[in-house]
């Protein structure tokens, strides 16, 4: 039975995000952005409000959130600005692979050290030549003993400039593709650990992002995540948890898209009324809430398979890659709808629409998400009707003839559908052989058993 119903906790939880959102958020956001500067005060007091880490598990102190939390709570708070949910979320981006990592000394020293003490991690895959083609890492993890010496540089990291711990992803032979990849967990204050400037921004201002340099850095054995050869497979497993929150980013800017665009509407007047009066914008309404409605569906859905232990992936593709586009268009048309004032900086219009550019490019690009879609589709999707070769299309026949078990036979050719215990010599419509038909009608025994 299917329940779309929030738990008590579940709205407790939005409530207290939307507050912090409207109250917090919201009012400092732009000076932020002006500044091209992350909110370090705001991300601490979200932390002391306990709105991030929660999916640290509880047996290390932690709530134990799923991903359905973790959705709803991003939702708010990129509604009042994604650049502050983005690293916001980073903490979870970059623990995901030490939770699905099987190193719990590990797990048992750093999340009670991140859940108690203000402490960021960031999530470091991405390289200067490299972004959503993962296997192509060059950054090196060279074997020393039981150690490991990270040597080389990750780009477009966030949080990568604050971070007091790191996730990276580095292999031991760039050749070897994704054979070669693992996981290991850096601290900032190691000898050779360099982040690079902030990189200007079209949007996502309030989001640090920097370039990590290691030089000859020596990680531990007990800082191993994953060793060579678990990293790829790691990486892909946490991406397929964490694009659903990219959606859940795309939905929260959308709907505040939306909302301002409905109060605009109501108020503007042009020919004597309001705008919202004319079909042209109701359309516009219409097809706003039509994609925020659908795209939180698609989030929840993806959240909810991670949660129960199924695989994710392809939905979590999909909602990404919709939900990121869907937004983008939503926030284009609320500009519309605000005209020449939407586009202006005294409105928040033209900063949700340099926010929301990035969610179609980060954590995969929407092409990256269609190959793997179009992947599961052509290779594992299982279709449930007959192929089209096999489709019966038994328009003349009556159903007398079809429970009596006439038989039909469908030209491999053009398609046309011949009534009668054997094909015919040639095909009425294409001139093909009758060798080029197949019986179709009545269905083979191992078809019904299909």
């Amino acid at each position: 039975m299917l329940d779309f119903t929030l738990s008590d906790d579940q709205k407790a939880l939005r409530d207290r995000a939307r507050r912090f959102a409207i109250d917090e958020v919201l009012p400092r956001a732009w000076m932020y952005d002006e500044r091209d500067e992350i909110p370090m005060d705001l991300l601490k007091k979200a932390w002391e409000a306990g709105l991030v880490n929660g999916d640290i598990p509880k047996k290390y102190g932690g709530k134990g959130m799923g991903l359905v939390e973790a959705a709803i709570l991003t939702e708010e708070i990129a509604a009042a600005c994604p650049g502050v949910a983005t690293s916001t979320f980073d903490n979870s981006l970059g623990m995901e692979p030490l939770r699905l990592s099987e190193n719990e000394a590990l797990q048992e020293k750093y999340f009670p050290e991140i859940l108690n003490n203000f402490k960021l991690i960031c999530f470091a895959t991405s390289e200067p030549g490299m972004g959503s083609d993962v296997s192509g890492i060059r950054c090196r993890a060279q074997k020393d003993g039981d150690d490991y010496i990270l040597n080389g540089t990750k780009y477009w990291i966030t949080n990568g400039g604050v971070a007091d711990y790191m996730t990276v992803f580095a292999t031991t032979d760039p050749e070897s593709k994704h054979e070669g990849i693992g996981a290991f967990l850096v601290e900032r204050g190691w000898e050779g650990v360099f982040s690079g400037k902030t990189i200007p921004k079209l949007g996502q201002r309030c989001s640090n992002t920097t370039a990590l340099h290691f030089k000859d850095v020596r990680v531990p054995a007990e800082n191993v995540i994953a060793p060579p050869g678990k990293g790829f497979a790691l990486a892909m497993k946490t991406f397929s948890r964490t694009r659903p929150i990219i959606g859940a980013f795309a939905v929260g800017a959308a709907r505040s898209a939306m909302e301002y665009a409905i109060g605009y509407a109501k108020k503007r007047k042009a020919f004597g009324m309001p705008i919202s009066g004319f079909q042209a914008i109701q359309f516009k309404l219409a097809e706003m809430y039509q994609r925020v409605e659908t795209s939180r569906l698609m989030v929840l859905k993806s959240a909810w398979e991670a949660d129960q232990g199924k695989d994710p992936t392809i939905s979590a593709s999909i909602t990404k890659f919709y939900a990121t586009e869907a937004a983008f268009q939503t926030v284009n048309d609320a500009m519309q709808v605000l005209g020449g004032y939407g586009y202006t900086r005294m409105f928040p219009l033209e900063k949700l629409l340099r926010d929301v550019r990035l969610l179609m490019i980060y954590e995969g690009t929407s092409e990256v998400q269609r190959v793997i879609v179009s992947g599961y589709l052509l290779n594992s999707y299982e279709p449930i009707l007959p192929p089209l070769e096999k489709t019966p299309m038994l328009g003349d026949m009556s159903p007398e003839a079809m429970a009596e078990g006439t038989a039909a036979w469908r030209c491999g050719m053009c398609g046309h559908v011949h009534d009668g215990d054997e094909p015919p010599e040639t095909c009425p419509y294409c001139f093909a052989a009758k060798g080029a038909f197949k019986k179709v009608w009545p269905p083979e025994a191992d078809s019904e058993a299909e």
